[in-house]
């Protein structure tokens, strides 16, 4: 019914209905992989090791599914996969033609996918599957006296790649000792990004000299505090701002750039001349923001009001404080370490964002302190792709 009414959902359930059809003339081969991400965000996580195995294992097939259209319909053309598609629906039915289809050698799923008719499918079959970049919390059903059925699903996992020391403990008190402490593989990924990351150079045209401050994946709800400084110190700050909203809406980023005295500029629309006397620079299509981080000095994440928090890491890699909102960040353990470590700030308002960022602008010290602790950070936690591929070569 959704459908009806909302893109997403639509897309959600053409891809189904696609699905079957797209796999009539698919042709199994005796060695397939298999990567199931929820979304774009999985996928980032998923892509070293999908690449990492990809590279050593040539003559396999590789499957990559996924569960939201915003996933789908951004990597469909994926090319180091063999055939990109929809998982189907989690019922005994869909989940048995879909291995039987593919025939998997080996699954791997990452972060939240927990998806209990196609996973004991894999193990009815005994094919090894391994859930990686994965993070528990004690108020997740698992660990309640009621989660028996939901304890079932963690029992189907070959083994689990887990991002800290916490869900270690909380999956060895329920029996789930097949566990490893490996990290987040996001962060092999936007070291990758960060080595090989483009330059834009209207964007350089436009930076100059300047500090920058960048936007990354922001909502209305992230705007309203970015906002709030730019009408009370946008002109006195000299910053320039680099804003790239999480949906690109044409008229919503037009009506955005009424509300503030700074001069705008959308990314599409730059040239040479324009660029000269903007203030702001929007960007308005996918795929740069990346590595658009490198020209920032600091950063605003956007979700932590909304949805959730965004990718976080993908700027604090190239040495910037990072902001974000105070309410749905403390599902993402690297939001957490970088507040303990002191060069992230979980704001509330405006106002608090105003008062953190002009102590910054003010005590250069700060700052580069905190920059340099955000690209340490980073660094010193790269590695997970390699530990699971470790326990690759060793289970083959």
């Amino acid at each position: 019914m959704a459908a009806f009414f909302h893109p997403k959902a639509r897309l959600w359930v053409e891809g189904r209905q696609r699905l079957w059809r797209q796999l009539k003339t698919y042709q199994a081969v005796p060695h397939t992989a298999w990567f199931h991400c929820a979304s774009v965000g999985e996928f980032e996580q998923a892509r070293p090791v999908l690449e990492a195995f990809r590279k050593e294992n040539p003559d396999w097939k590789i499957v990559l599914t996924f569960f939201s259209p915003s996933g789908y319909e951004l990597r469909k053309n994926y090319e180091q996969a063999d055939w990109v598609g929809y998982l189907p629906l989690d019922t005994p039915a869909q989940a048995r033609r879909f291995v039987e289809t593919i025939q998997p050698e080996m699954a791997f799923w990452v972060k939240y996918e927990f998806w209990y008719y196609h996973l004991t499918e894999l193990k009815k079959r005994n094919i090894p599957v391994v859930i990686f970049s994965a993070i528990f919390r004690p108020e997740q059903t698992f660990f309640k006296s009621y989660g028996g059925f939901y304890r079932e699903i963690l029992h189907c996992f070959s083994h689990l790649f887990v991002q800290n020391q916490e869900s270690v403990e909380l999956l060895n008190r329920i029996g789930i000792t097949n566990v490893s402490r490996a990290g987040d593989t996001r962060f092999d990924r936007v070291i990758e990004i960060a080595q090989q990351a483009k330059r834009f150079p209207i964007v350089e045209q436009f930076c100059g000299a300047n500090r920058v401050f960048m936007g990354g994946s922001i909502w209305p709800e992230d705007w309203n505090v970015i906002r709030t400084y730019i009408q009370t110190r946008g002109t006195a700050t000299k910053l320039k701002w680099i804003l790239a909203p999480h949906e690109i809406d044409v008229q919503q980023i037009e009506r955005w750039a009424t509300e503030v005295p700074l001069r705008s500029i959308r990314y599409s629309q730059a040239t040479e001349e324009s660029i000269a006397n903007a203030d702001i620079l929007w960007i308005d299509n996918v795929g740069m923001l990346a590595s658009l981080y490198r020209y920032g000095q600091f950063a605003f994440i956007g979700g932590a009001y909304k949805a959730g928090l965004h990718n976080i890491v993908e700027a604090a890699v190239w040495g910037m404080p990072v902001f974000f909102g105070n309410k749905k960040y403390r599902k993402f353990q690297e939001a957490h370490d970088l507040l303990a470590l002191g060069s992230a700030h979980a704001v509330a308002d405006g106002t608090e964002f105003s008062q953190v960022l002009d102590g910054l602008l003010q005590s250069p010290e700060t700052y580069q302190q905190e920059a340099e602790t955000s690209r340490n950070y980073v660094y010193t936690n790269q590695g997970a792709t390699q530990q699971i591929m470790d326990w690759v070569r060793n289970r083959r």
